[in-house]
């Protein structure tokens, strides 16, 4: 039973631990993708404003408008040297600009009389959005081409001047695929794409390279979904290490409980058989009389007691003592069957079995003997007056399955949920005559759990209880 219960524990946990790890990794990688998007988008709508190019070097330059280091007015690249600012390192003009041939002070004078801004700043500042965090490399970068459609759906123009992946019947393939679609933004095997439909009726479709901010997505992936793996893996021989102590505590109490059960049921035997004896020299001289007879009553429900009790315990054992052997199922349910039948009768119930005949099931006969009394018993003890009992015994594809239906009281949904727990029974049975202690479906369950069995209760009509109980091939297995 507790060995049951530790993999019920690591079953819940490992599920617990791999859907927060589930909800992390998904969400990480969400988010990257997210971005990958949203950069990309960024990027395109760029371009797309600009008309399919990345806006010219425009820089705001000290002196333009006369204030004294303001940075008001805007010049292009050619104007730079007008400005004071030196180009590029290594460009044709740095060779050819005055007051930069080899005096290293150039710098510093130009600086000094205009407060001219690093041209690398100015650069950086002018592609550097502070939410979007573009770069100034960030058109060196990109690998993109433009195509554009007429308004009458033709294609007129193919730019392929920023990429050399691509040829003109791949990008014509593309973006006639993107132009009938319908959308206006997604992907195109890993080219992320945005159509924009311009004042003059043409429609632009622009597509950026993604692939290696795709394979950085894939690669982190890979990664996050190997770590979590190792981690999980990790956890779970962590959880079945220290499930055993968790639980130890538990079974070693609960041993205590079966063992104290056991022997004390083994004690009870003897003043009861003794009692018993007694009661009938008593009843030698003095003759019977009501008392006796109760005295004699109360004594063998106590003894039966007793024997459920260490029944109970002893089935509760992992390796419970069961004599396996294989013998004719169908006979054994048809001999309790008759026997209850005469008292259902003597009770006005009706009584009906379809009993599959000739099968034969290996198992411990005397313990499923005990199960098919308990439940016929039961049936018969809690129907109402000319209420019906129906059993049926049939063969099926893993092994064989008995129903058991019987008309009663109105259960409710928590009393079902409670049948089979030890001294358990409803309010209403408790003020009843029909007598017992609420432990016969749970030897019922005992028995059939040691046969690797399952058993359920079910009510198919409000005033209808249906004990289903299923027995599988080999159950010693």
């Amino acid at each position: 039973m507790f060995n049951n219960l530790r993999q019920k524990f690591i079953i819940m946990t490992m599920t617990a631990v791999l859907t927060v790890l589930s909800i992390i990794i998904g969400a990480m990688n969400l988010v990257n993708y997210h971005t990958v998007v949203r950069n990309a988008d960024q990027l395109l709508h760029i371009l797309s404003e600009n008309e399919g190019e990345f806006p010219s070097l425009q820089m705001q330059v000290p002196g333009s408008d006369g204030s004294d280091g303001g940075i008001s007015g805007t010049e292009s690249r050619s104007g730079l040297q007008d400005a004071g600012v030196q180009p590029f390192r290594g460009s044709p003009e740095s060779s050819e600009t005055p007051g930069n041939s080899g005096n290293p002070g150039s710098a510093e004078g130009s600086a000094d009389s205009g407060g001219t801004k690093n041209i690398e700043a100015l650069f950086a500042d002018l592609y550097r959005d502070p939410d979007e965090q573009i770069s100034a490399e960030t058109r060196f970068e990109s690998r993109y081409f433009i195509t554009v459609f007429d308004t009458e759906g033709k294609c007129d123009f193919i730019n392929l001047d920023n990429i050399a992946a691509v040829d003109e019947e791949t990008a014509l393939k593309y973006a006639k695929k993107v132009y009938h679609s319908g959308k206006t933004s997604g992907f195109v095997c890993f080219y992320r794409y945005l159509l924009e439909v311009k004042e003059d009726g043409r429609t632009m479709v622009l597509f950026l390279d993604c692939n290696r901010s795709l394979n950085s997505f894939h690669s982190f992936l890979k990664s996050s979904i190997i770590v979590a793996s190792l981690g999980f893996f990790s956890i779970m021989i962590l959880i079945i290490i220290f499930s055993r102590r968790i639980v130890r505590p538990m079974q070693e109490s609960y041993d205590k409980q079966k063992r104290f059960i056991t022997d004390a049921g083994h004690e009870l035997k003897t003043p009861l058989t003794i009692i018993d004896a007694d009661i009938s020299v008593l009843e030698l001289d003095t003759g019977p009389n009501e008392w006796i007879e109760d005295v004699r009553t109360q004594t063998s429900r106590l003894a039966q007691l007793t024997n459920d009790l260490i029944f109970l315990s002893k089935m509760d054992e992992d390796q419970a003592h069961l004599d396996m052997i294989e013998f004719p199922i169908s006979d054994i349910l048809s001999e309790c069957a008759q026997s209850f039948r005469s008292r259902a009768i003597m009770e006005k119930k009706s009584f009906s079995s379809d009993i599959e005949p000739m099968l034969e099931y290996r198992g411990d006969q005397k313990s499923l003997r005990q199960l098919f009394s308990i439940l016929l018993d039961n049936a018969l003890k809690y129907s109402p007056e000319g209420g019906s009992i129906s059993l049926s015994l049939k063969k099926q594809p893993k092994g064989i399955e008995l129903k058991l239906c019987n008309t009663c009281e109105n259960i409710s949904r928590d009393n079902m949920e409670h049948l089979f727990d030890r001294f358990y029974r409803t309010d209403e049975s408790r003020n009843s005559s029909t007598g017992g202690y609420g432990l016969g479906l749970s030897i019922a369950r005992a028995v059939v759990m040691s046969h690797r069995g399952k058993i359920t209760a079910s009510a198919p009509k409000p005033d209808e209880l249906l004990i289903t109980v299923t027995l599988p091939d080999h159950p010693h297995k």
